[in-house]
């Protein structure tokens, strides 16, 4: 079959070089055991033909010994399962490396989505130019990075990654070869968990190496094709931060860790300005700038390598001098040079003081907490002692916003303490940084407009006065009933005396996050995103009601099941009913490395995103607002996906069988994270209670993705049977929304393979459960095909299909040494020392598994 030019292009540059480096790669003598990149190859082999054949995994690697014990001694079996799977993980980042040096060859060969086709359409077109630019004067991107655990690669290997990309586009053999020998003796992994400083290190490598020139160069091309200043006082991209301000959940992020992560950014960002201070300094040599460039070496030099102990914000004084350097130049020297001190300024203009807005988030439970201690500590205040018994009507009367200036008791709880002068902290990082550096608390599990109005008392009570209150208080809707009541909730906001003033000191801007991986574990696929979806049309329409400027933050993670996939898709396709002004959301897990890892994977999401708002701001696709046909039929597939999926919940099996085949008990021993697999982590396994990232990955690390198809199968034949199929095809054709539900479904469908747990089907407690699993998955992915008219899953990706099927073989051998492992270790058979060696095998291949499939959890 005659590929087409993108496939052909992706064969050549990234599959028939990975081919060669790879051969390379095998043979360098890493490890002491022999054979073992000889052996590779052959034991790939092995497992795809014993996966086809459905055998057990133990029966696949007993029989692979068995074919090869003239080379593996049994003493050495494990040793050589161990070397397999550093291997492994070196392959992935070896293709990992070798498409993102293809990246501008195999993904621009289409332009979707490309920023500089949309210039180009709007300079041959001035009306259409005229509506971009009040369009982009109100439109903002903000991308916040998570430390959620999934993140895997230290600094060390991502800047070897950095370094081989770069020696992989200019064919440099020599520097590759060396590369790969470096890869291969560098740790993948930690020896102890990290602390939450530890992880905003880590993730800082990216604001410092991709952010910092890829977000100053994008708003410089928009800057230049408008050529008006229109971002003067408007931000185009801004950058958030987690690491060492998210505290749900996470008892290892205290006060302490934000203090020392809101420095560690601003010292980051300082040498970032001194380096690139000191090529300015290089070029400009002239008179009568010497005392303004001697002011700027002072500043950017103390605050880069001196721990001050009461930093300041110096961004005025930094702009004041670097402009001061421009007039000089345009006065007295032809302009020479002046293109670089504007690049400097738009920079500090950018990222000012602080870098990245470091986000504050904790559980309504134990904010709730912290307002009853003190309320019973504060006399003067006016609240009942019955209060927390009160209903929500109630609750809003009473609620008394007096300023006070509360120093929290010493036998206050650790969380009490902790989130009173995290409070407190906030108004020194504002002074330090800027207001930007840290003014958005958001509450999760957010449930009621009392939440929010507690948390601002709080602050009250805290040494914050109500006229200088800079801070978004950003309420978080998780589950699927919450997302039902939130435009309500807001009402109560919107049309509360206090906040309503509040609100009006703030702009009229109010930021909602909404949060996909929660929903999706509460509700299924389709559900979530529909929820998601309607509660967005209701918040619209409520915040419009009361001319609020509305802003969605999207709780994103990197598979279909946590919000993730085509993203730019999801933003582009929005309807009128929807406020899609201002896109925010986390990027969080392996995405960051994959979709941002370097400055051309960076620059084209980013790009992406800024084209879809102004691609819906434009509004060029009206047939993106659903209609009430088309609402009606997709709310009755939702309903449909949501009651499979809940009496798949239900079932007792359910955890039980996560527990049981899955590396979940397992995966709080990687040291990847500082944050628990679950919350209340002293207490018995909950649904409720378990991450959603780890229900996630668990189900991926099964090869069957259950959270991001799960339902969809049982929905569509519901409404097939109905004799509504006609309906929903024309529906996938015309609404950009289902759509992407629909593509993203089949993305997460083409990393199952339920192949590998065919052992299952005749497990004697579970063999029915899994049975219904894979009949869901298999009814599924027949209508979608049916629906799409595709031959195969994602028929109409091919790269991208191409490159999944390419990764999914790269890791098979790490899937069936993770299940050799788990069957042998549920046999009961093992002797303490093989279990330990077989729990440590779980754990190691859980690594290779979600970085090759890059948004598996």
């Amino acid at each position: 079959m005659k590929l087409s030019q993108k496939e052909a292009v992706f064969a050549s540059e990234v599959v028939t070089r990975f081919e060669l480096y790879n051969s390379l790669f095998l043979t360098l003598p890493f490890y002491q055991v022999k054979h073992t990149g000889i052996l590779l190859p052959f034991f790939t082999s092995h497992c795809e033909n014993g996966v086809k054949q459905e055998l057990s995994p133990v029966d696949i690697i007993e029989s692979f010994f068995g074919q090869y014990e003239q080379y593996v001694q049994a003493a050495d079996r494990f040793d050589l399962l161990f070397r397999f799977i550093q291997y492994i993980e070196r392959q992935v980042v070896l293709f990992d490396a070798i498409e993102d040096s293809a990246f501008n060859k195999t993904s621009r060969t289409e332009d979707t989505g490309s920023l500089k086709i949309l210039l180009q359409q709007m300079s041959g077109n001035p009306a259409m130019k005229s509506k971009a630019l009040e369009a982009i004067k109100d439109f903002s991107l903000r991308l916040v990075l998570t430390a959620h655990p999934t993140q895997f690669y230290p600094s060390t290997v991502l800047a070897i990654i950095t370094d081989l990309t770069d020696a992989l586009k200019n064919n440099d053999i020599n520097s590759i070869h060396l590369l790969l020998q470096q890869l291969g003796k560098t740790p993948f992994f930690n020896k102890k968990k990290p602390t939450p400083v530890d992880e905003a290190v880590s993730l800082a490598w990216f604001l410092e190496h991709v952010f910092y020139p890829v977000v100053s160069d994008l708003q410089a091309q928009i800057e230049n094709e408008f050529e008006v200043p229109v971002f003067d006082a408007h931000q185009l991209i801004e950058l958030g931060f987690w690491p060492g301000g998210d505290r749900d959940g996470n008892p290892n992020v205290t006060v302490e860790s934000t203090k020392k992560v809101s420095r560690l950014l601003r010292e980051i960002l300082f040498r970032c300005y001194y380096r690139d201070f000191r090529v300015l300094k290089r070029r400009i040599t002239f008179r009568g700038v010497e005392t303004y460039m001697s002011n700027l070496q002072n500043i950017f030099y103390k605050n880069s390598f001196s721990s001050l102990a009461e930093p300041q914000n110096k961004q005025a004084e930094i702009l004041e001098n670097l402009q001061a350097v421009k007039e000089v130049l345009l006065r007295a020297h032809d302009g020479l040079f002046v293109d670089t001190v504007d690049n400097l300024i738009l920079k500090v203009k950018l990222f000012g003081c602080y870098f990245a807005s470091l986000d504050i988030r904790q559980d309504s439970r134990i904010l709730r907490d912290t307002h009853a201690s003190c309320r019973a500590s504060l006399k003067q205040s006016s609240i009942p002692e019955n209060y927390s018994e009160l209903p929500e009507e109630e609750k809003l009367k009473h609620i008394q916003f007096e300023e006070a200036d509360y120093i929290c008791e010493d036998n206050a709880d650790d969380l009490t303490k902790d989130t009173l002068a995290t409070i407190r902290l906030m108004k020194q990082m504002q002074l330090s940084g800027g207001e930007k550096a840290c003014n958005r608390f958001i509450i999760s599990n957010c449930q009621q407009a009392s939440d929010i109005l507690q948390l601002t008392t709080l602050f009250l009570w805290s040494g914050w006065k109500k006229d200088e209150l800079n801070v978004d208080f950003v309420p978080l809707f998780e589950t699927v009933n919450d997302l039902a009541s939130a435009a309500e909730v807001m009402k109560k906001l919107y049309t509360h005396p206090f906040y309503k003033e509040h609100l009006k000191k703030r702009g009229n801007r109010q930021v909602i996050m909404l949060g996909f991986s929660d929903s999706t574990k509460d509700g299924g696929y389709l559900m979530a995103n529909w929820s998601i979806y309607k509660a967005k049309m209701e918040l619209t329409a409520m915040a419009r009601n009361y001319d609020i400027d509305l802003a969605f933050f999207d709780g994103r993670g990197g598979p279909p099941a946590r919000g993730g996939g085509k993203t730019h898709k999801f933003y582009a396709t929005m309807g009128k009913e929807i406020a899609n002004e201002h896109i925010q959301l986390t990027i969080q897990g392996q995405t960051i490395s994959s979709q941002y890892g370097s400055y051309d994977t960076a620059y084209y999401n980013i790009e992406q995103l800024v084209n879809a708002g102004l691609v819906s701001a434009l509004g060029q696709k009206e047939k993106d607002t659903l209609n009430n046909e088309q609402k009606e039929l997709i709310n009755k597939m939702a309903k449909d996906s949501y009651n499979a999926f809940f009496a798949l919940r239900e079932n007792p099996l359910f955890l039980k069988y996560l527990e049981r085949f899955s590396p979940l008990k397992l995966l709080s021993e990687i040291n990847i994270s500082s944050r628990p697999v679950k919350r209340n982590s002293s207490s018995e396994l909950k649904l409720e209670d378990l991450r959603a990232i780890s229900f996630v990955t668990s189900w991926s690390q099964l090869k069957q993705n259950i959270p991001g198809f799960y339902g969809v199968g049982t929905a569509l034949k519901a409404i097939k049977e109905e004799g509504r199929w006609e309906e929903v095809k024309d529906l996938y054709l015309s609404s950009g929304q289902f759509k992407t539900m629909i593509d993203n479904c089949s993305m997460s469908m083409s990393k199952s393979d339920f192949r590998v747990t065919a052992y299952m089907n005749n497990e004697s407690e579970f063999g029915k459960f899994w049975q219904g699993l894979r009949e869901e998955f298999e009814l599924t992915k027949s209508l979608i095909l049916e629906l799409t008219g595709n031959r195969v899953l994602m028929e109409q990706y091919p790269v991208e299909r191409r490159s999944i099927a390419i990764r999914e073989k790269i890791v098979l051998p790490l899937v069936v040494i993770q299940h050799y492992a788990l069957q042998q270790l549920l046999s009961g058979n093992a002797d303490e020392e093989q279990a330990r060696i077989y729990r440590k095998l779980i754990i190691r291949t859980v690594y290779g598994i979600v970085n090759a499939g890059r948004n598996l959890a």
